[in-house]
């Protein structure tokens, strides 16, 4: 069953390090986010494959904004 990996802040994208079918394994960055000009990384908490990715490189996000699917 695919799952969602959710924004939980309101953040802009800076850098995207994975795209759709890609295997990803527990700590793997999926993307790069900017708030308050901190960079925090989103991490994967399981192992999978990637199904989507739903932001781009600049985009602002709030939080709950779904930015990748996953198949764990």
């Amino acid at each position: 069953m695919p799952e969602d990996v959710v924004a939980e802040i309101v953040a802009t994208v800076l850098e995207i390090s994975v795209e759709a079918g890609q295997q990803v394994a527990v700590g793997d960055t999926l993307v790069l986010l900017e708030s308050m000009k901190m960079e925090i990384p989103v991490v994967a908490e399981d192992p999978g494959t990637i199904g989507e990715v739903r932001v781009t490189v600049g985009e602002v996000i709030q939080a709950g904004h779904t930015i990748a699917t996953y198949q764990a």
